[in-house]
C-alpha cells in the first residue's frame, strides 16, 4: 500500500514536471497556440524607417511659384555684358517740315468735307493740320486714323490716332489747328485709313440713327508719301529654340522681314533676341515699353513685341 502510494506520487511529479518543461520550451520559443497573428512582436526597422518621411518638394512646382511671384514686380530689362561694345541702335529721321500725307475729305452724302495736311513737326513728331471744315449735320464731327477701316455706319469702338472733334453741331467748340498723331513714332504710314464720325454726346429720339454717337460717316484711305530711312538694325528670324518659341509675323513688311513677335511661355528676353539676330538693346529700343521679371528676364507671355525699326 505504501509502495503503491509511492509509485503514484512519482508518476504525478513526473508528469507535472513534463507539462512544466513543455510550457518552459514553448515560451522561450517565442510562439503560444494561444496568440493570434496581430499579436506577433512588430518586425524591427531600420533608423532611417523608423521616423515618418517627410514629403520632398517638387523643384519644378517650387520653380513655377517663385516665377508667379516674381512676374508681380516686372522691371527693365538689362543687356548682358558682352553686348557692352555692340553699336547703339538707329534709325535716320524724316526731315522736319516734310509733307506726309495731304487730302480732301468728303463725306458720302457731302454733309462733311475738311482738308488735311500731315507735316512733321520740329520735334520729328507727324502732326495733322485741319482746315476748311464744314458740315450741315446738327451733331459735332470728330476725325480719327485708324490702321484697320470700318464701314460708313460702324459704330467707332477704338478712337485710332490724332482723335480731333472738328466741330459742327449746337454749342461744338472750334476745331484745333492741329493735332500730334503719334508721338514717339516718326513714320505714321501704318495707319492706313482716316475716318470721320459722329461725336455726338448721346442718343436722342429726336436724332436720326445713322448720326447717333460714335456712328461712322466717312472712310478714306490714306495716301503716305514717307522719305526713305536707314537703320542699323535688321531683324531676321533664326527659328523657335529654347526660351524663344512664340511666333514671328511679317505683316506690313516689303522684303518678307520679321515685323512682330507673340512672347510664349518660358520666354527669355536674351533669347528671342538672340533668334532674331539682334541684341538686347535693340530689342528695347524696338520696344521702349517691355518689361521682365525674375532674374533670368523672363518675357510676360502673349505680349506682342515690335520687330520694325521704322514703327518703334
Amino acid at each position: 500500500m505504501h509502495h503503491g502510494d509511492g509509485l503514484q506520487g512519482n508518476s504525478r511529479r513526473l508528469t507535472a514536471a513534463l507539462v512544466l518543461a513543455v510550457v518552459v520550451t514553448t515560451a522561450t520559443a517565442g510562439c503560444s497556440l494561444l496568440r493570434g497573428p496581430d499579436e506577433f512582436p512588430a518586425p524591427q526597422r531600420s533608423s532611417a524607417s523608423a521616423a515618418p518621411r517627410t514629403p520632398q518638394a517638387d523643384p519644378s512646382a517650387s520653380a513655377e511659384a517663385r516665377r508667379i511671384s516674381e512676374s508681380a514686380s516686372p522691371r527693365t530689362p538689362t543687356a548682358v555684358p558682352t553686348e557692352a561694345a555692340a553699336p547703339d541702335p538707329t534709325v535716320s529721321p524724316i526731315p522736319v517740315g516734310s509733307v506726309l500725307s495731304e487730302a480732301d475729305v468728303v463725306s458720302p452724302k457731302g454733309s462733311v468735307r475738311f482738308h488735311y495736311r500731315v507735316v512733321v513737326g520740329a520735334d520729328g513728331t507727324p502732326t495733322a493740320q485741319w482746315t476748311g471744315f464744314a458740315s450741315t449735320l446738327p451733331v459735332p464731327v470728330a476725325t480719327t486714323f485708324l490702321e484697320t477701316p470700318p464701314s460708313v455706319g460702324d459704330g467707332i469702338t477704338w478712337h485710332g490716332v490724332g482723335d480731333t472733334t472738328l466741330g459742327g453741331g449746337p454749342g461744338a467748340a472750334a476745331a484745333p489747328a492741329s493735332t500730334a498723331l503719334d508721338p514717339g513714332r516718326a513714320d505714321p504710314s501704318w495707319l492706313g485709313t482716316i475716318v470721320v464720325y459722329s461725336a455726338a454726346a448721346s442718343a436722342s429720339p429726336d436724332l436720326p440713327v445713322e448720326i447717333g454717337p460714335g456712328k461712322v460717316l466717312a472712310v478714306q484711305p490714306v495716301r503716305w508719301s514717307v522719305p526713305a530711312r536707314t537703320t542699323n538694325v535688321h531683324p531676321v528670324d533664326g527659328g523657335a529654340r529654347p526660351n524663344a518659341t512664340g511666333k514671328s509675323s511679317s505683316e506690313g513688311s516689303t522684303d518678307g522681314a520679321p515685323t512682330a513677335y507673340r512672347i510664349a511661355s518660358e520666354d527669355l528676353i536674351g533669347a528671342v533676341a538672340n533668334r532674331f539676330g539682334l541684341s538686347v538693346k535693340d530689342l528695347v529700343w524696338l520696344n521702349p515699353d517691355v518689361t521682365v521679371y525674375g532674374d533670368q528676364q523672363y518675357l510676360y507671355e502673349d505680349t506682342l513685341l515690335n520687330l520694325d525699326p521704322f514703327r518703334r
